[in-house]
């Protein structure tokens, strides 16, 4: 596997964190693509890379290609626009690594496939530090023989790895688990905020809840940051609510009612539009804190 020669496009902060584990883990990292061409130089010259000029030179220039990108907007440029990574992918092997919704990995997969080349998506539920270590939790969508055939390279981005079924299942997974994740931060950041309006001391309230049935892993990852309004983006709200949006859709494609997650995505959305979409979605507490955002 690590005679293969593995691209990156979309190379923010898992994307380039990925590029460097692997290469730190002996992958020949040879192609490296960022909208923002200063961030791919920077990150070529660090992993001895070459900062493609195109998505087609990607594609010419790696075996097995990594995407990492926003959106289904910004999967369908690099894709399907006038540049793009299809240009002769025939024997390549694409990862897509984003959030999107079902239907586009299911439509890249169906595109690939006509081209005699291969699509995995790899869901992550994770965040910058485990990118960086190779500690990722990854959904895997695929055939499986595919998927066989590139698991070590899998195994050395992750800690965890899940096949869940073809394409398009790993995201029906990942939406629903960002959908709780979201439901339980602003659950938390609404226990906290009234904690805070009636003069608890939060510490004192966060023990209590870690070791009742209030305790969440969001308690562990998001409770000190809302308390001390230290927002810096792991994982921003603008992301929060396109995920609770693909989720909902999902829902409403069943028949499924999900007030919850309803009312959540509309907390997320009440930030971007305050502009807050960039804070860490822990800045849900903006809103639910006196004397904060909406004061």
């Amino acid at each position: 596997m690590k005679d293969k020669k593995i691209g990156f496009v979309g190379l923010g902060r898992m994307g380039g964190n990925m590029a460097r584990c692997l290469n730190d883990k002996g992958y020949n990292v040879a192609e490296v693509y960022d909208l923002n061409a200063d961030v791919a130089r920077e990150l070529a010259a660090e992993v001895g890379a070459n900062a493609s000029p195109s998505l087609t030179a990607v594609t010419a220039g790696a075996d097995i290609i990594l995407t990492v990108v926003t959106n289904d907007a910004a999967m369908h440029a690099i894709f399907f626009g006038e540049d793009n990574l299809f240009t002769d992918a025939g024997g390549k092997l694409f990862i897509n690594c984003a959030t999107l919704t079902p239907a586009v990995q299911e439509k890249l997969a169906t595109a690939a496939k006509e081209l005699g080349a291969d699509c995995l998506e790899a869901c992550m539920a994770s965040s910058i530090p485990q990118a960086r270590n190779g500690e990722l939790f990854l959904m895997v969508g695929g055939e499986e023989s595919v998927f066989n055939s590139v698991k070590p390279l899998l195994d050395d981005l992750s800690k965890n790895l899940h096949l869940v079924g073809p394409v398009g299942k790993a995201s029906e997974v990942k939406a629903l688990v960002n959908m709780v994740m979201n439901i339980n931060t602003a659950a938390l950041a609404e226990g906290l905020g009234i904690g805070q309006a009636l003069g608890l001391d939060l510490g004192m309230l966060c023990d209590v809840f870690s070791q009742t049935g209030a305790n969440s892993r969001v308690l562990e990852t998001d409770s000190e940051d809302m308390i001390k309004r230290d927002h810096d983006c792991f994982f921003s709200a603008e992301h929060a609510a396109k995920d609770s949006g693909i989720a909902l859709a999902l829902a409403e494609a069943q028949g499924i009612k999900a007030p919850l997650a309803q009312a959540t995505l509309a907390q997320f959305q009440k930030m971007v539009e305050m502009g807050l979409g960039e804070l860490d979605k822990s800045g849900v507490a903006e809103l639910t804190f006196k004397g904060r955002a909406l004061d």
